[in-house]
């Protein structure tokens, strides 16, 4: 493998994808299987505490990265053949708007509205009404961002593959 600079852009992006995909993947089969089955109120409680303590510099890095680095792989490869830009592409593509595009206008405002809530002062009809409201929907979005991160990261693995061969 030729280590230069469209290589190494490669590298990173997979990685940085599959760190991405790792994460949704988990979230989907286990955190939210498992707060799941909390009360209400615990589960609302969990989700929170969750959501404020993920916002940090590295889950920024890993979660963002990818999709500056998407960008620059297409960029870089443009000169390849047309089934390498067309997979690079694709690839970008599923992350960006599955990942990112649904994150930022899906699953953000629904943290930013569960946020909002005084889990200390809300009854239990309360707690029940915004958990259902919240939990569904949430979880539905999310399922996209695992799929096409895993899919993303599925098609940069298998074009890594194709391009090393000699």
């Amino acid at each position: 493998m030729d280590w230069n600079l469209e290589t190494i852009v490669m590298l990173i992006t997979t990685i940085l994808t599959g760190l991405t995909a790792g994460l949704c993947f988990t979230w989907t089969n286990a955190i939210t299987p498992g707060i799941g089955l909390l009360d209400d109120q615990g589960f609302l409680r969990s989700f929170q505490q969750m959501n404020r303590a993920i916002i940090n510099p590295t889950f920024l890095l890993v979660f963002l990265g990818p999709f500056f680095t998407h960008l620059l792989n297409v960029f870089l490869h443009r000169g390849h053949s047309s089934t390498t830009l067309v997979i690079l592409i694709i690839a970008a593509t599923l992350y960006t708007l599955g990942v990112v595009v649904v994150t930022v206008f899906g699953n953000v405002p629904l943290n930013e509205m569960l946020d909002k809530i005084d889990l200390s002062t809300a009854d239990t009809i309360d707690l029940q009404t915004f958990r259902e409201q919240f939990e569904g929907k949430w979880n539905r979005l999310h399922m996209i961002r695992t799929i096409c991160s895993l899919s993303s990261f599925i098609l940069l693995v298998l074009l890594i593959g194709i391009i090393s061969k000699p």
